[in-house]
């Protein structure tokens, strides 16, 4: 049995949780090309589990982890308490600080992969309206149109 290997260039559907996660870093900064829906949601999975790690062992370390925990969704919001108060906030923060620009450059391809400019990110900036379109578009499929945006 043969497998084809798809380009790096190129989105990758259907992609399992390991294929989306080694795409994810190895793609770390390219805002250009597209990203499959399989590729963006399993990443969101594997982020939401490690920051649901972070908040456990902070909760196994830190008596006052729970009135401060992470926000797996937007982890600085909380503010800079928690991540100063615990030695696991300051490894979060310093995580989230390094998935900051793959994870906005994944975001960006997958809005190419609907044929949307990578910019419609920042529709987030609009409150609550923003995050819900985002979220949208997120879980649209694939556009043909979209492989104007390809290397």
């Amino acid at each position: 049995m043969t497998t084809t290997q798809i380009a790096l260039s190129e989105p990758l559907y259907g992609a399992s949780f390991p294929q989306a996660v080694s795409r994810f870093f190895r793609k770390y900064a390219t805002f250009s090309g597209r990203a499959s829906r399989s590729e963006y949601w399993w990443w969101v999975l594997a982020n939401v589990l490690v920051a649901l790690a972070f908040n456990l062992v902070g909760s196994l370390t830190d008596p006052q982890w729970t009135s401060r925990p992470i926000d797996v969704f937007s982890p600085f919001a909380s503010g800079g308490a928690f991540a100063l108060a615990s030695p696991v906030g300051v490894v979060f923060l310093i995580y989230a600080t390094g998935i900051l620009i793959p994870a906005l450059a994944l975001t960006w391809r997958r809005l190419h992969d609907i044929d949307r400019s990578g910019a419609w990110f920042f529709i987030v900036l609009v409150p609550l309206i923003g995050a819900i379109v985002l979220l949208v578009f997120t879980l649209l499929s694939a556009r043909p149109a979209g492989s104007r945006f390809d290397e």
